[in-house]
C-alpha cells in the first residue's frame, strides 16, 4: 500500500496572516476608517495603502475585499464561509485579481487590465484589483491607467500597495484615497509571537522573543519569517543565545564591552573589540548597525526610563541598560549615536571597512573628553590657584623656561595708498647709478611750522609717534619707529630709517599720525638709508587707573588670565551710569 503524501509545510507569516480587522496589529486609524466606510456604504473606487514592508496593507486589501464580496455583505465581519470568502482566502476568485506590478509593470500590461475592468463580475458584488508593488509602474502605464482610475465602472475597486508612496504619480494619487500604514510597535510584536509560540507548543523565553523582534524592525512579516527560521534551528526551546547567534545579533553584555570603554575612555579596549570581531569573522556593517541600536536604546533609557514602550528589550535588560546610562549624561550618548550613524553610513561604501570601524570607535572615544565651556569655567571658578604660588612663586632653576612668543603682529589689510615717491624699479635705478636714497616729505605750508604742543626733544618725538601709531592700529608702523631716528632741523622734522621698513613709514602713514597728535601741518621729512635699526623698547604705558587696578589683581581674573591669555583693554565699572 502506498503511503499518502504528507501535506506541504506553511510557513508561519502564512499560516497565521490576519483574516479580519481584529487581527492587524497597529493599524487602528486604517481599520476604523475601512468599518465606517463600510457600514455606511461611501466604499471609494481607488485605494493606496503605503507604508514600510510587513506592515500588512495586501493583507488589508485582501480583507477589504472579502467584506465587500461577502454573501452576508458588504460587512466589516466577513463570514468565512461562503464561496467568495473561501476563494480569496485560497486566492483564487475570479472577482479579486492580484497583480504583481514589479513584473507587469509595462503599458501593454495596464492595456488588458482597462480592459479587464469593463466586463461586470462573474460572481461577485464588487471586482477588486489589488496591485503589489505599484510603485514599480512605468510613467506611461500610469497614464495609460488615469482615466480608468478616475472614471471606473461602478463595480471596480483600485487597490494600490506600495512601500515608496512618493514614486506614485500625484495623478494618480489625487484620485485615490491614500492610507499609510505604520510600523508594529515592538511589545505588539512580542505578544503576537508569544500567542504563535503557544499554539506551536513552542517554549520561548521573553529575551529570544525580544531579540527577534528586534531584528524585524517592525515588520511583521520579518519577524514571524526569524521566529519560524528560529524554531528551525532550537527546536521547541528557544534559547536567546542560540537566536542571536542565529540572527547575527549582539547580545546587551557583548554591546556593554562598549560602553565600558566609552566610560573608561580606553582606546586599546575598542581595538581589541574590532580585532576580536575580524578574528570571528563578523561584518564590521552589522556591528555597526547594532551599534547604534544599541547607543539609541541607552539614549531612550536615559530620557524615557526603563519603562518606555519605545523599547524592544526583555525586562532583564531594560534593567540593565538602566544601570549603564547611570554614567553617561543624555549629551554624551546622543554625541555616541550621532557617531555611530556616521560611521554606519560610511561603511557602507568603504573599502577598508576595518580601518573605518576603527577610526569611529576611536572618535567616540575622544569625544567623550570633550567638556563644554560652561563646565570648564565653573571648574575655574572653584579652583583658584593657592595664594602662596601667587605670592613666591618656585626658584627659577627648579622650573622650565618657555620659549619666548612670537610677538602678536595683526594685521588688517587696507587698499594700498596712492604712491607719491618713486617706484622700486626707480629707486634700483638710483642705487646702481649711485644716487642718494629716496626720501619724501610734506611741503612746506604758509601758517607757522611747529605749534607750541609739539613735543620737546628726539626722544619724545619716536615715543609720540610709537603712541599716536598703535593708537591708530598702525602695528607695523608703531614698530617701524621705534627702529627709527628723528631731528627737528630748522622746524622740519627728519626721521631718519633703515631701507627695510620703507613700506612701513608711508607717506600717508605719516600724515594721519601726525593729524592724531594735532600736527597736521608739522612739515616732516623721512629717509631711508643704509643704517642699522636702533635698538629702543617700546615706551611704559601710563598707569592704570584704581579700577582697573583693582580688577586686574583680582585672583580669578589673574588665573583666566593665565589659562586663556589675552589682554585686558577696557575695563569698566558696572556700578557707574
Amino acid at each position: 500500500m502506498t503511503p499518502e503524501p504528507s501535506k506541504p509545510y506553511q510557513v508561519i507569516a502564512r499560516k497565521y496572516r490576519p483574516q479580519g480587522f481584529d487581527e492587524v496589529l497597529n493599524q487602528d486609524h486604517i481599520k476604523t476608517t475601512l468599518r465606517n466606510a463600510i457600514e455606511q456604504r461611501r466604499i471609494a473606487h481607488g485605494y493606496i495603502f503605503s507604508g514600510q514592508r510587513g506592515t500588512g496593507k495586501t493583507t488589508t486589501a485582501r480583507i477589504l475585499a472579502r467584506c465587500l464580496n461577502c454573501v452576508q455583505g458588504p460587512t466589516d465581519h466577513p463570514c468565512d464561509l461562503c464561496a467568495s470568502c473561501l476563494e480569496i482566502t485560497a486566492g483564487g476568485s475570479p472577482d479579486v485579481i492580484e497583480i504583481d506590478a514589479a513584473s507587469n509593470r509595462g503599458i501593454n500590461e495596464m492595456r488588458e487590465l482597462r480592459e479587464n475592468v469593463r466586463y461586470q463580475p462573474a460572481r461577485d458584488r464588487y471586482k477588486v484589483f489589488i496591485v503589489d508593488e505599484a510603485h514599480q509602474i512605468t510613467n506611461e502605464a500610469f497614464n495609460a491607467l488615469l482615466k480608468t482610475i478616475e472614471e471606473p465602472p461602478e463595480w471596480a475597486v483600485f487597490i494600490l500597495c506600495t512601500t515608496e508612496s512618493h514614486k506614485i504619480p500625484a495623478t494618480i494619487a489625487s484620485r485615490c484615497q491614500h492610507f499609510s500604514f505604520r510600523s508594529v510597535d515592538a511589545n505588539d510584536l512580542i505578544g503576537r509571537m508569544r500567542e504563535i509560540c503557544v499554539k506551536e507548543g513552542v517554549d520561548a523565553d521573553d529575551e529570544a522573543l525580544a531579540v527577534i523582534a528586534q531584528s524585524g524592525e517592525g515588520s511583521v512579516r520579518d519577524s514571524l519569517s526569524a521566529l519560524d527560521q528560529a524554531i528551525a534551528c532550537c527546536g521547541n526551546r528557544l534559547d536567546a543565545a542560540a537566536v542571536r547567534t542565529l540572527l547575527g545579533a549582539f547580545g546587551i553584555d557583548a554591546m556593554s564591552q562598549v560602553s565600558t570603554a566609552l566610560a573608561a575612555q580606553d582606546g586599546a579596549a575598542m581595538l581589541g573589540l574590532v580585532d576580536e570581531l575580524e578574528r570571528n569573522g563578523g561584518s564590521p556593517q552589522h556591528f555597526s548597525r547594532e551599534l547604534s541600536r544599541y547607543l539609541r536604546n541607552l539614549l531612550v533609557t536615559k530620557i524615557a526610563g526603563k519603562d518606555s514602550r519605545l523599547l524592544a528589550a526583555s525586562p532583564a535588560e531594560r534593567t540593565e541598560m538602566e544601570r549603564i546610562t547611570a554614567g553617561f549624561g543624555e549629551e554624551d550618548l546622543t554625541r555616541y549615536l550621532q557617531f555611530s550613524l556616521d560611521l554606519f553610513r560610511d561603511l557602507q561604501f568603504s573599502l577598508q571597512p576595518r580601518f573605518h570601524l576603527e577610526l569611529g570607535l576611536l572618535k567616540m572615544v575622544q569625544a567623550g573628553k570633550i567638556i563644554s565651556i560652561e563646565e570648564a569655567l565653573a571648574a575655574f571658578g572653584k579652583n583658584p590657584p593657592p595664594a602662596a604660588a601667587q605670592a613666591a612663586p618656585p626658584p627659577a632653576a627648579t622650573r622650565p623656561v618657555p620659549p619666548p612668543p612670537p610677538p602678536a603682529r595683526s594685521f588688517t589689510p587696507t587698499p594700498p595708498p596712492p604712491r607719491t615717491g618713486p617706484s622700486p624699479f626707480d629707486a634700483d635705478r638710483l642705487k646702481k647709478a649711485g644716487a642718494p636714497s629716496p626720501s619724501y616729505g610734506a611741503p612746506a605750508p604758509n601758517a607757522a611750522p611747529a605749534p607750541a604742543a609739539a613735543p620737546a626733544n628726539d626722544t619724545d618725538w619716536i615715543n609720540r609717534l610709537h603712541t599716536a601709531m598703535t593708537d591708530a592700529g598702525l602695528t607695523f608702523s608703531a614698530d617701524a619707529i621705534l627702529q627709527a631716528n628723528a631731528a627737528m632741523v630748522n622746524g622740519e622734522l627728519i626721521i631718519t630709517a633703515p631701507k627695510s621698513f620703507q613700506l612701513d613709514l608711508g607717506r600717508e602713514e605719516m600724515l594721519n599720525t601726525l593729524k592724531k597728535m594735532g600736527l597736521p601741518t608739522q612739515r616732516f621729512k623721512v629717509v631711508f638709508g643704509d643704517t642699522k635699526p636702533v635698538q629702543r623698547a617700546a615706551p611704559v604705558a601710563p598707569k592704570e587707573d584704581e579700577t582697573t587696578e583693582r580688577a586686574l589683581a583680582h585672583p580669578e581674573v589673574q588665573r583666566f588670565r593665565e589659562l586663556f591669555g589675552g589682554e585686558v583693554r577696557t575695563v569698566r565699572n558696572l556700578k557707574e551710569p
